[in-house]
Formats: structure tokens, C-alpha cells, sequence
């Protein structure tokens, strides 16, 4: 009998003991889930810290985007009801995905923008003019990169936008041809003056467009016009580097930083998924590569070279006219004797009426 209930002991303690193993395992078990979710957890919460989801304007914004080019047609219409944010966002996103041309600008232009990012789009001389009929405001212009944009479009957007401060241009070689040619709009215009002397001046003679401009990002400027700017533009700084000291007296500010995109801030809280079929690059330095697409052939070069030295002499040339035909008539009082008398007698009365005074 007691070996019986020894027995039956011992496997009531072994079953208990294996109980208790089974429930300490589910213990454990339960444990190591909870460390692994909240490891999880943490985790996501750390990569995740100081992002804030998506706003529904954001997502919805996104979907027009990807599927911009299906209602391009009916944009002026649809249009009408967004605030100046909204088309402003547009026309960033149309530049990314390689879109935007004269159609959008022109049906998105808002009287209230005051920095727009046109670079390496499709707009020509009409789009730009429309902006800048409408968007008169304008403090921060980029027009890099536009190979259509003439000295039409630009001397307009430098004639009426009298609050651009940062203007950004070249880039490429027909925007580089553009620029030169514009050049002169920069700088007082004292060249093409008729007067021989300071008091036949008109003082609107003196002044010239872009009298408020202050920083100026040409990425491949020649070295004489930056010399010239250096010289008789004093008031423009081109290229701004970054620097904790400022630029006489003033810090440049972010938009003249040629590695800033002007729009990114406007489409911070877009997916870039929106316009990554389109192999869209925001960093500056890959904007401007040695080859481009768009190269000039050799022949074309020096026809646009002979063209620009042609048009900078052209105010020489005529000086040098004037200069020349008032010699000739100097001349020809010197040999002819009955001019010669007339002059003396003209000075003579002269200085006779003047005694009389």
C-alpha cells in the first residue's frame, strides 16, 4: 500500500511539474512577443519622429499630378476656383514630369506669386510675357535652362517686374546666347546716348530695367561680363556662395544659392513618387552637364558669337560715325574760305552783342 501510494505521488508531482513547464513556456512566450512589439514599435516611432502624415490636400494634389497631362485641355477651366498655393504647386509638378509649357503657365498664372521656378521647361517668349503681365510681384525668378525663351520674353520680365531681387538664367547653350544678349539691360544705358554733352541727358536715359535686381546666378558667365558687372553693376552680386560673413555688408539670401531648387518647398509634403516616371533630378549639380542634348554645332557658335560682338560694337561704331562726321565738318570750314569767314563773322557778332550787355 505505501509503495502504491508513492507511486501515484510521484506521478501527480512529475504531471505537475510538467504543468507548470508548459504554463512557465507560455509565460515566456507571451513575454517575448510583447518585447518584440514593442521593440517594433519603438523602431517605427524612431524613424518616423518629427514626420507628420500627409494632408489630404497633399495626397489629393499628388493624384492630379500623376495625371496631369489628361486634363492639360481643360486646366484654365479648372482652375478658376484654386487658390494661388494650389496652381503654384501645379506648375512644380508640371516641371517635374517635363509638362509645363505655355498652356499651363498661362492658365495657372496668379497675380499674388512672388517666386517662380520655370527652369528647363517648354515656356517661350508668350507664356513668359503672360506671367509677367499678371504676376508683376515677382521677387525671385529662375528662367535657367529655357532654350525658348528669346531677349523678347526676358527684357520684358526685366522691363516690368520692378520688385526682382534674385533672378536665375543660363544654364545651357541658347540660354547662355539669351543671356548675353539681354545683358545690357543690367547696367545703366549710357551707350546709345545722342547727346554730346551731360545737360542734353534725359534723366530716363540713366535708368535701365532691373533696378531692383541684387543677385544674379549665371552658372557659366564669361569672364568680361563678370568684370563688366563687377565694374558698372557694382549693386549685383553673381554666383553668391554661402557665408557666414554676407556679401557687402548683406547676407545672401536662400533662393541665390544656386544648389537651392526655388520649389521644393512648395512640394515638401508630396510624394516624389508623383513625378519619378519622368526621371526628374532636383540636385544642381547634374543640372548643368558638359554635353547637353541641345550643343550647338560649331558653325552655329560662331554665328552666334559674330552676332553678340556685332550687336556690342554696334554703339561704337555709331559713336565713332558721330565722331567722324564732326571732323569732316571742321574740315570743310578749314578749307573752305567762304565758311570760314562766316564762322568768324558769327563770332565776331557774338562778342560784339556781348560787349553791348
Amino acid at each position: 500500500m505505501e509503495k502504491g501510494k508513492a507511486r501515484e505521488s510521484t506521478e501527480t508531482l512529475t504531471t505537475s511539474l510538467r504543468n507548470l513547464q508548459f504554463k512557465d513556456d507560455t509565460v515566456k512566450s507571451k513575454s517575448t512577443q510583447n518585447s518584440i512589439a514593442s521593440n517594433l514599435q519603438s523602431q517605427f516611432l524612431t524613424l518616423n519622429k518629427g514626420k507628420k502624415p500627409p494632408s489630404l490636400l497633399s495626397l489629393c494634389l499628388g493624384v492630379v499630378g500623376t495625371n496631369l497631362e489628361d486634363i492639360i485641355d481643360d486646366l484654365a477651366e479648372i482652375a478658376l476656383a484654386f487658390p494661388a498655393d494650389v496652381k503654384l504647386v501645379l506648375v512644380a509638378l508640371a516641371r517635374r514630369r517635363k509638362l509645363l509649357n505655355d498652356d499651363i503657365v498661362i492658365a495657372l498664372a496668379d497675380s499674388s506669386w512672388e517666386i517662380l521656378d520655370i527652369s528647363g521647361s517648354d515656356v517661350s517668349d508668350s507664356g513668359l510675357c503672360h506671367i509677367v503681365n499678371i504676376c508683376q510681384n515677382l521677387r525671385v525668378v529662375d528662367i535657367s535652362r529655357c532654350s525658348k525663351l528669346t531677349s523678347t520674353g526676358v527684357s520684358k520680365l526685366l522691363q516690368l517686374c520692378h520688385s526682382l531681387e534674385i533672378l536665375r538664367w543660363g544654364g545651357c547653350p541658347r540660354s547662355d546666347y539669351t543671356a548675353r544678349r539681354c545683358f545690357g539691360l543690367l547696367k545703366p544705358n549710357l551707350n546709345d546716348v545722342e547727346g554730346e554733352s551731360w545737360e542734353e541727358l534725359d534723366a530716363a536715359e540713366l535708368t535701365h530695367g532691373a533696378q531692383s535686381l541684387r543677385w544674379l546666378v549665371w552658372p557659366k558667365i564669361d569672364k568680361d561680363s563678370q568684370e563688366t558687372l563687377t565694374i558698372e553693376c557694382p549693386r549685383i552680386v553673381v554666383n553668391p556662395k554661402p557665408s557666414p560673413l554676407g556679401f557687402r555688408g548683406s547676407e545672401a539670401p536662400q533662393e541665390a544659392m544656386s544648389q537651392v531648387v526655388l520649389d521644393d518647398p512648395v512640394v515638401k509634403d508630396i510624394d516624389p513618387k508623383t513625378w519619378a516616371v519622368s526621371g526628374f533630378i532636383t540636385s544642381r549639380s547634374a543640372l548643368l552637364p558638359v554635353t547637353t542634348p541641345n550643343e550647338l554645332s560649331m558653325a552655329e557658335k560662331f554665328r552666334l558669337a559674330f552676332v553678340e560682338r556685332d550687336t556690342r560694337l554696334a554703339p561704337k561704331r555709331a559713336k565713332n560715325a558721330r565722331q567722324h562726321q564732326r571732323r569732316a565738318e571742321r574740315d570743310r570750314l578749314m578749307m573752305d574760305e567762304r565758311a570760314k569767314a562766316l564762322a568768324l563773322a558769327s563770332k565776331a557778332t557774338k562778342s560784339v552783342n556781348l560787349r553791348n550787355l
